[in-house]
This record gives C-alpha cells, structure tokens and sequence, in this order.
C-alpha cells in the first residue's frame, strides 16, 4: 500500500485488544470502535464487601500451551486450584456423606469424560437431537445403582449446566466435544483479570486512537476490485453520528451481538456467514455473589454426620430444593464456590453462585431494573440464595457472622454490548457446529474481497472456544490475516495450537 494502512477494531475485548497489539507492532494504524466507557469487554472487575472480583470470566481454562497462564505468571497474578471438599445437598437439603457425594461425583466425571470420547469418536453417526442428558441417562441404566441413587446422579448431572451456560437436555451430544479445552488443570484466578487485561491492553492504550462510548449501527463493506484502490474502504457508521472509513476492519462483538444485528452490514453478510451466526447458540450464565464478615463455613467443628471435623467446603452442590419454595417450571439445582479457600492475600468471606438457562434468567428479570444500593435488589437475591447458604456448615441464623455483607448478580442477559448472554455453545439440534465455527474463522467472502474480518471466543480453535484463552488466540489469528494481506510483517499466531481435541475440563465463565 502507498500509505501507511488504517484498520478499524470493533470493540476492546481481550480479542480486540490482543488484535490491536499485532497489528501495531507491525507498523499499522489502528482505531478502536469501543460501544462502553471502558476497555476490557466482558472481562471486567467490581468490589464485593469490600473485595475485588471478576464479573466475568473468573478461570484460565487450562494448564497446557496457554497464553493467558503466561501472561498470568509474567503479571504475578494471583490463579489457584480450588482445593477441600465438595459437598452434594439432597432435594431435602442435607448434605449426603462424603461416601455418597464421591460416588455421585465420580459417576458425573466419569461420564462426562466418556461422553467427550464419545462426541468425539461418533459425531457422524449421533443424532442431532440427541442430548447429553440423554447420554447420561443411558449410562446410569448401566450402572448396578438403586433407583434413588440413579435419580441421585440424574439431578447431580444437570449441574454441568454451569459448564455450558445451559441445561444439559439443550447441550448437543454429537458436538460435545466442541466444550472441550487445553489440557491441564483448571485455575481460578484468584487476583483478578485485572493486571492480564492491563497487559494485553498495553500497547493499544499506549498506541491506538481508542474511541469509548461509541456503539456501533453500520458497517458497509461493499465488494472491492482487483485493483484493491484505496478508495474502496470500508465504512463504520456509529450511534452517535460519526463516520469512519478503514482500510480493514476487524468485529469482535459477541456472537450474541452478531445475532442480533446481522442487518448492520451493507450489503449483507454472505449466506454460508449468516448461517454459522444464527446456527451456533448463545449460553445464559450468571453469577450470584455473597459476602459475609466471616466465612462461617470454614469454622464447623464437625463433618456433615458428626464424624470429625470436615475439611473447607469449596465447591458445594444443591440438587432442587423441595425445603423451599421455587419459581414452577424452572430448573433450580445450584452450584456455589467459596472464595475463602483462596491463597490468604485474595482469600476472601464470599460464596460465588453459578445459575444458568432459565433459572439464571429468571434471576436477572428480577434484579436488571433494581438499583443495586436498594434493599429490594438485596431481598431478592438474598430470597434465592438463603435457602442454600443456610444449609452449609456452621451456619448460626442469630450470628451476625452469617448475615450477609454485600450482594451482587449479574445481568449480562439484559447487556446488548455482551450479546445479552455469555458465551457460544452447541445446542440440540445443529448439524455441523464445527464448520460454523470454521465458516466464522474463514470470513468467506468478506475478508480478502471486503476488508471486514471476525474474532472473539466463537471464533477461537475448538479446545478454546469459549474462553480467554480463545479470545486472545482468535486477535493473533486475524491480525496475522489482515497483516498478510496488507503485505505487512507477519503477526504470530496461536491457531494451529488449538484444533486437535484433546480431553479437558472446561470450568465455568
């Protein structure tokens, strides 16, 4: 090119960000389209009692060739593998004994991993409708259980739901192995994705003309000639008014963005792209936060049949309540992870809720319009999450130790610039979620012939989809396309590092 080459970013999530920061290394002049009054996209902080904490994603989905663990080390974050015991409650709200909670819990793994290997041995053959409940429901027949303790499994299962960002009857078992990630132990990132995402941001907050507050409403690419004259740029046109033209644009907007405003680009997308758009699903997890003075939970002096002292309760499982009133309809098995069993400088009083599908957006509905200094907005979440936290050890309702501090529930549902939802999943009923997501990478007929390319986690390698990871990957991947094109220094890139399937445990977001 005769100039120096000008691209537009579409939003400053960890894949804008990351795609921003080749791009300048390579010598290109970069704009950033971002609709907030803030970088980081869905990786976002707050303060909870007093403590900071992840909005969003809380996990580095594993242990293998990971960027985002480097980055982590290389930023002295603070990640760390949830260690204690996990604990199962019954549809009657006792807790089972821990004999009974690992059988559950090894024939839930187990079968999960089976159904990886399945997924992946059989994708061909499985029928698109076939679920993963079903399969589980397949499996616990095979078993010698008794009836109870098949049922037991049966609603123990449903909590993979918070994996998924969906309950598992919608969960594809024919793309099962779509959720799948990097091999290697799961952290949670105790310290935040505070100094990761100031990291990532570096050289575009340094670098970039980084435009906040400015939603976008067009974008036209129209087909350009052979002659690639610089007159044939793409133009982006916002909510505000403005007007800008680029060379090449990259859009990192959630999937559940792109489903929604497919009709902003001129002239439309390409069949085959709008097709992997309104194809692929969009998940529905949220999180339900809970601070106390004291973490109550770890000062039991006995385990839950009266045996010896427990070990720290960090994950605990609440099959669905029948001590409790719940909404009629809606599946309400919960799952909550305690924040106090953290390495002692980010060890903090908190319970962390994960809710997903109907029952989490049956929660946002009735907190999105809530004022969050209110004592509504605190009764309503206090009104769901009581009836669990009540049942953990060392509970004493007259102890000012066990009445809450603070309260907090996200609403990503009813957030337009988070595709009101999460993430991407793989929903009953599709017929070839792996080429959508293929077709997503690709840009068919929109990147080398128009100038407009996408990223973000729904279009990262298969074992990454879904998370940071796939996010920061998916930024190298286009800026490595959009520098070949423009004949430019060649960005690196994690693709090829992510297409094989390996087993992997994918943690919630």
């Amino acid at each position: 090119m005769s100039s120096r080459p000008h691209v537009g970013v579409i939003g400053a999530g960890l894949s804008g960000l990351r795609c921003a920061d080749l791009l300048i290394r390579n010598g290109v002049r970069v704009t950033i389209l971002e609709a907030r009054d803030r970088i980081g996209g869905r990786v976002h902080q707050g303060e909870i009692g007093g403590y900071p904490i992840d909005l969003g994603p809380n996990w580095i989905h594993g242990s293998g060739e990971n960027p985002i663990m480097d980055i982590a080390e290389a930023t002295k974050t603070i990640f760390h593998e949830p260690e204690g015991s996990n604990m199962i409650a019954s549809r009657e709200g006792h807790f089972f004994s821990e004999e009974i909670a690992n059988k559950v819990s090894e024939f839930v793994w187990t079968t999960i991993g089976e159904a990886f290997e399945y997924s992946n041995a059989h994708a061909d053959s499985i029928s698109p409708e076939k679920s993963l409940l079903d399969f589980f429901m397949e499996k616990v027949q095979q078993t010698g259980f008794s009836e109870e303790d098949k049922k037991m499994c049966l609603d123990a299962c449903k909590l993979w739901g918070a994996y998924v960002g969906d309950k598992i009857d919608r969960q594809s078992l024919k793309f099962f192995s779509l959720e799948e990630c990097i091999d290697g132990t799961n952290y949670f990132v105790a310290g935040t994705y505070k100094h990761i995402l100031a990291h990532v941001a570096k050289a575009a907050v340094s670098h970039a003309d980084i435009k906040l507050n400015t939603p976008i409403v067009c974008i036209e690419a129209p087909q350009r000639d052979d002659s690639q004259s610089l007159n044939q740029q793409v133009t982006v046109s916002t909510a505000t008014g403005g007007s800008y033209t680029f060379d090449e644009v990259v859009v990192t907007c959630p999937l559940g963005w792109l489903k929604q405003n497919t009709n902003a680009f001129v002239p439309s997308l390409p069949d085959r792209l709008l097709q992997a758009i309104n194809n692929i699903s969009y998940g529905r997890l949220e999180k339900v936060i809970v601070s106390f003075p004291r973490a109550f939970w770890h000062d039991a002096t006995s385990s839950i049949d009266g045996s010896e002292k427990p070990k720290h309760p960090v994950f605990a499982q609440f099959l669905e309540p029948s001590y409790t009133d719940v909404p009629q309809g809606i599946e309400w098995n919960q799952e909550c992870l305690s924040l106090a069993s953290f390495p002692e400088q980010h060890a903090q009083p908190t319970l962390l809720f994960y809710t997903y599908g109907p029952s989490g957006a049956h929660i946002v509905n009735q907190i999105a319009d809530l004022d969050r200094s209110s004592a509504e907005y605190r009764t309503t979440l206090l009104e769901f999450a009581e009836p669990f936290y009540s049942r953990l050890p060392g509970y004493d309702p007259s102890s000012p130790d066990c009445v809450p501090t603070d309260v907090f529930g996200s609403c990503w549902q009813k957030d337009p610039y988070a595709g009101n939802g999460s993430y991407c999943n793989f929903q009953v009923g599709l017929t070839q979620a792996d080429k959508d997501i293929e077709a997503l990478r690709a840009c068919p007929g929109v990147g080398e012939r128009r100038g407009l390319w996408f990223a973000g986690e729904h279009t990262a390698p298969f074992v990454a989809l879904g998370t940071t990871t796939g996010a920061y990957w998916s930024g190298e991947r286009v800026a490595a396309q959009v520098c070949e094109k423009l004949a430019l220094g060649k960005a690196g890139t994690g693709e090829l590092k992510g297409d094989s399937l390996p087993s992997g445990r994918k943690s919630s977001l």
